[in-house]
């Protein structure tokens, strides 16, 4: 059986936590913050979780998670 080859870009974007859900960093924190409210920036600080409905496909790109 071939080897099972995990998907370096997903790799770079998700982590697993401690309970096997799939934890991942939100986007639009980069730049152009000036016209963003500072409650907005503040909620893009903390670190999202993988829905369940892509949690299967997020697994089957990182099979050693």
């Amino acid at each position: 059986m071939p080897k099972v080859k995990t998907n370096k870009a997903a790799a770079k974007r998700f982590k697993v936590t401690g309970t096997g859900k799939f934890k991942y960093s939100r986007a639009n924190k980069q730049h152009i913050l000036g016209k963003k409210s500072p409650k907005r920036k503040r909620q893009l600080r903390r670190a999202g979780i993988v829905d369940k409905t892509n949690a299967a496909q997020v697994r089957e790109m990182l099979p050693y998670a």
